[in-house]
């Protein structure tokens, strides 16, 4: 097995007929990754916590900077362009050469999820503010939002002939929706636990999906009939992709584990655990399907060789979450940060690409004040400096009420206890003085 090289190399390898994947690492990141997108010439795109877009070539990534918070969804429009869907509610379309972007508007929820037609004419996104966003891509038409859920939609997929779309939801739901008119034509799926993903095998031949109870099922999608039933328990499923040529379903769960569903026979041809701690959030395959690549709650994501699986390591979480660990000698205060605020934030000068500024020397420090960091207008708007009371009052109050309109993910130090260990130990950790050995 090789080393952690740069990806896109052993992208490369994977590409070229006959040639042998090789276990890679993409590294980069400042956050978690979401999704990740493999194209068939070697280059990758990843989307990521920290706000950024990542589009991988020759070793390297560019960072493609537009969202203003975490960023969910991404993939390829055609090799010069890419989409992308966020917490700010924006899809965004990116030109790769420049990488310049387009902000489409228009959810009033985060965008967890697209889809691009067979054609290339329109794109769809999956929001959490129930509906579907089906984008124009030709430079003609208006925009259309799809209602009909009864709850945050995770994801959508169109049919092979590009007339139809199915969506995912948190209801429990699919349903397919008419592309040219935005007519929901029936319900498919209907039960009591959220659809967090779906995959439409070629020719619409069968239609798998995975859901927060730890389902993973594949039915007949013209008939509704089910083909088979892998649930495990293990839940939340929270990722699929098939192989370009869709021989192969890998599924991706809460839990750290990676399924592989060999599709000409249903049968379970390969299961393993990527990540000793956290999810896997993001799958894709190499173009000549050889190798899986995936993303989760570490920094960085990996490339394996589909036969080399089993020698993953649990390379996914590996020594990157402290909070996941959980070690006896982390003081409650240290514990309070990882959990709370060590996914956003270093403690040094370095930001390292995360999606908030460096805690460094937070004491007495004014308000959005960090040289280089976007902050949002209405963290920009005060005129205060953190000390005991300020940040007291932002994990009391939670910041989407403490400053409304923040960037900062909604969340609570319920405990006012647990909220004066933070403080105490932020007050050594932030001050390069007395953090020093």
């Amino acid at each position: 097995m090789a080393g952690r090289a740069g990806l896109t190399a052993a992208l490369l390898l994977a590409a070229l007929p006959g040639a042998a994947a090789e276990f890679a690492a993409l590294q980069g990141h400042g956050g978690p990754v979401k999704a990740i997108a493999l194209n068939g010439d070697g280059t990758a795109l990843t989307a990521s916590f920290d706000y950024s877009v990542g589009y991988w070539q020759d070793g390297a990534p560019t960072w493609l900077e537009g969202h203003r918070a975490a960023v969910n969804a991404v993939l390829w429009l055609d090799a010069a362009r890419a989409a992308s869907g966020g917490d700010d509610f924006d899809v965004r379309l990116w030109d790769l050469a420049t990488g310049e972007s387009t902000a489409l508007t228009g959810h009033k929820g985060k965008v967890i999820a697209l889809a691009v037609s067979p054609d290339g004419a329109w794109l769809a996104s999956a929001s959490w503010d129930g509906t579907v966003g089906l984008w124009p891509l030709g430079g003609t038409g208006e925009a259309r939002f799809l209602s009909g859920h009864d709850g945050a939609v995770n994801d959508v997929a169109f049919s092979a002939d590009g007339a139809r779309l199915f969506s995912a939801a948190a209801d429990g739901t699919i349903r397919e929706w008419d592309v040219a008119g935005g007519a929901q034509l029936r319900t498919v799926v209907s039960h009591g636990f959220g659809v967090n993903t779906l995959e439409l095998g070629p020719g619409d031949a069968w239609l798998a999906y995975g859901a927060v109870d730890g389902g993973t099922r594949v039915l007949d999608p013209a008939t509704g009939a089910e083909i088979r039933d892998f649930t495990l328990d293990r839940r939340p499923i929270l990722a699929m992709a098939a192989t370009p040529a869709g021989t192969a379903l890998a599924v991706g769960d809460g839990e750290g584990y990676i399924m592989v569903l060999d599709t000409a026979d249903w049968s379970l041809e390969r299961d393993f655990r990527a990540a000793t701690r956290g999810p896997v959030w993001a799958l894709d395959w190499t173009h000549s399907g050889d190798a899986i690549a995936a993303g989760g709650i570490s920094d960085t994501a990996y490339l394996w060789p589909l036969g080399a699986l089993e020698d993953a390591t649990a390379a996914l979480g590996a020594g990157e979450r402290s909070f996941l660990d959980d070690p006896e000698t982390m003081t409650n205060g240290e514990r309070q940060f990882a959990r709370k605020c060590s996914i956003c934030h270093t403690l040094t000068g370095d930001g390292a690409r995360r999606a908030g500024p460096t805690l460094e020397n937070l004491f007495g420090r004014k308000v959005a004040s960090v040289p280089g960091y976007a902050y949002s207008p209405a963290m920009r708007s005060l005129d205060f400096a953190w000390d005991e009371t300020t940040i007291d009052a932002l994990f009391d109050e939670g910041p989407d009420h403490f400053v409304p309109g923040s960037k900062m993910p909604m969340q609570r130090i319920a405990q006012a206890q647990d909220r004066a260990d933070l403080i105490d130990y932020l007050k050594t950790a932030t001050d390069p003085e007395r953090a020093r050995p």
